[in-house]
């Protein structure tokens, strides 16, 4: 066993881990932040993507001793200083971005990810971004529009699949 330190959500996080514990299982059971989720354990789906010093990073593809030291943003990390949700949760409420859920904690960050790297992208790059996520109910076309929202843009023009 090892001891192994990082900041999460902006509080530092302390927890004994053996050498092969992935970060998505140290944020899951150690520190009991189930909202990043564990859809595949391939890094295919997605649903398990955290910000790691501000990048996108599928959880399941990172051991946590490889997190010690950084800075991890999970989706409970998301909402407004008040608890409300941020700009891009709230368009996923307000646009159906979501059916099942499974897959909206790492479609959230990842679209935040995206909206820092690009402020206004269009669809065919809101698309392309997505690529590494998947939902198996929704069809995207509703992410897209939320996605499109959050960064401000129409979502009329928004073309259905």
């Amino acid at each position: 066993m090892a001891q192994v330190t990082m900041t999460v959500n902006g509080k530092a996080a302390t927890g004994d881990i053996e050498g092969r514990t992935l970060l998505s299982a140290f944020l899951r059971e150690t520190l009991n932040l189930t909202g990043t989720h564990v859809g595949c354990d391939t890094s295919q789906c997605g649903a398990c993507v955290v910000h790691v010093d501000g990048e996108a990073v599928k959880a399941c593809t990172i051991l946590a001793a490889e997190a010690a030291g950084t800075e991890v943003t999970t989706i409970e990390g998301m909402a407004n200083a008040d608890g409300s949700l941020n700009v891009i949760q709230q368009a996923f409420q307000d646009h159906h971005g979501l059916q099942c859920g499974f897959c909206t904690p790492g479609m959230v960050m990842s679209a935040a990810a995206l909206l820092k790297e690009n402020p206004k992208p269009s669809e065919a790059e809101v698309r392309d971004y997505l690529e590494g996520n998947i939902c198996r109910c929704t069809g995207y076309h509703n992410i897209v529009k939320a996605i499109m929202a959050a960064s401000g843009q129409d979502v009329a023009a928004v073309a259905a699949e």
